[in-house]
C-alpha cells in the first residue's frame, strides 16, 4: 500500500519535521545518507518502533514521471523489523498533507502542527487560525476511537473555543457519536490528496413530515447517527475551511441547495393539500340525525286451527265441551 511510503523526515539542523515535497530531490540527496546526513528518519529519531533517539540518515527515492511518487527510505538493514507501522506512517503523512492544504487557502492566517490549546489539555495535529479569528483543530485519526475518548476531546476543544475537524484513516470505521453531536467526519486519502464526506440519505416521509426538520428529507451533512450514508469524494484542492469546518466545492453546494429547494417546494405543496382537506371537511353540511325509534316487531302469525270437525276454543284452540260451545271459549281462557 503506497500510503505507508515515508514522505516525512526530520532535519537535525533546523529541528523540524520536513516533507519530501519541500525541496528538490537533489537537495534531499545532498542532506541524506552518505552525504551530510542531517535529514534522518523522523520515526526512529522520536523513538517510534525503535529506542529514542536512533539516528538513521535517509535516502531520497523516486524520479520525475516515475510510477512511485518521491519518498524517503531507510538504507538497507537500518529499518526496524517489519518497518514502521502503517498506522503511524499514515498519521504523520496525513498531518503534513492537511497542514500544506490548509496553508494554501486564502482565508487561513496561520498553520501550526502539534499545537497545544491555551489550557494545554489538548494538542491539535494541525492548528489553523482563520482570518476572521476562528480556530480549527484538524485531527488525523489513525485508529478507532471510543465514544468516551472522542467526547472528552471534543468537549475540551469546545471549551477552548476551537472547532475540531476529524479526518479518519480509510480502513477504520467512523464512530457515529460524531454524527449524534452534529459533527461531520471525513475520510482522508493522504496519498491521493483526496477526502471523502458522508451524507445522510433522505429520511422516510411519515405523517405530517412537512412540520419537521426539512433538512432531513434531502441528503444532509452531517448524517444523523445510524443513517444510511451517501459517500462523496473530493480533491483536497477543491475543499475549503471556514469557522464550521470543511466547506464543499461550489458545484456540490449548488447541488445540495437545489435538492433542499425541491424538498421545501414539496413540503409547501403537502402543507397546502392538508389545509385544503381540512377546509373541505369543515365546510361539508352535516346530515340531521334521525330520532331514535324502536324497530317494528314482526307480525304475529295466527296459529292454525285444527282441521277436525270439532268446535274448539277461540283462544287456545282446544276442543270445547258441548256445554261451552255457545260461550266459544273455556272458562279460564
Amino acid at each position: 500500500m503506497l500510503d505507508d511510503l515515508l514522505v516525512v523526515g526530520f532535519d537535525l539542523e533546523t529541528q523540524t519535521e520536513v516533507h519530501i515535497n519541500d525541496r528538490p530531490m537533489e537537495e534531499w540527496r545532498t542532506l541524506g545518507y552518505r552525504r551530510r546526513e542531517t535529514v534522518v528518519c523522523f520515526y526512529c529519531w522520536r523513538g517510534i518502533d525503535t529506542p529514542a533517539p536512533t539516528k538513521v540518515p535517509l535516502l531520497a527515492r523516486g524520479r520525475i514521471g516515475g510510477l512511485v511518487r518521491p519518498h524517503f527510505a531507510h538504507p538497507a538493514g537500518t529499518a526496524p523489523p517489519g518497518g514502521h507501522s502503517r498506522e503511524t506512517v499514515w498519521h504523520i503523512n496525513a498531518k503534513h498533507r492537511l497542514a500544506r492544504w490548509a496553508a494554501g487557502l486564502p482565508n487561513v492566517t496561520r498553520v501550526r502542527m502539534e499545537q497545544w490549546t491555551e489550557q494545554r489539555d489538548r494538542r491539535a495535529d494541525v492548528h489553523v487560525l482563520l482570518a476572521d479569528g476562528s480556530q480549527l483543530a484538524l485531527e488525523a485519526q489513525r485508529e478507532l476511537i471510543t465514544d468516551e475518548r472522542w467526547q472528552a476531546r471534543h468537549r475540551d476543544y469546545e471549551a477552548a473555543g476551537v472547532r475540531d475537524v476529524w479526518f479518519m484513516r480509510p480502513d477504520i470505521r467512523i464512530p457515529h457519536v460524531l454524527f449524534a453531536e452534529g459533527i461531520p467526519a471525513w475520510t482522508l486519502y493522504s496519498r491521493e490528496g483526496e477526502a471523502e464526506a458522508r451524507l445522510g440519505e433522505p429520511h422516510t416521509r411519515d405523517a405530517q413530515w412537512w412540520t419537521k426538520d426539512l433538512r432531513l428529507y434531502g441528503p444532509h451533512h452531517p448524517p444523523c447517527a445510524g443513517d444510511p450514508v451517501i459517500r462523496e469524494r473530493f480533491s483536497l484542492a477543491d475543499l475549503g475551511l471556514d469557522a464550521d469546518g470543511v466547506t464543499f466545492p461550489p458545484a456540490m453546494v449548488r447541488r445540495l441547495e437545489q435538492q433542499a429547494a425541491r424538498v421545501q417546494q414539496e413540503a409547501g405543496e403537502a402543507r397546502r393539500h392538508h389545509r385544503l382537506a381540512g377546509q373541505r371537511q369543515e365546510a361539508a353540511p352535516r346530515q340531521p340525525r334521525r330520532p331514535w325509534s324502536p324497530a317494528p316487531l314482526p307480525p304475529v302469525q295466527p296459529v292454525p286451527r285444527p282441521t277436525s270437525g270439532r268446535t274448539v276454543c277461540e283462544v287456545c284452540h282446544r276442543p270445547l265441551a258441548e256445554t261451552l260451545i255457545r260461550r266459544g271459549r273455556h272458562i279460564l281462557c
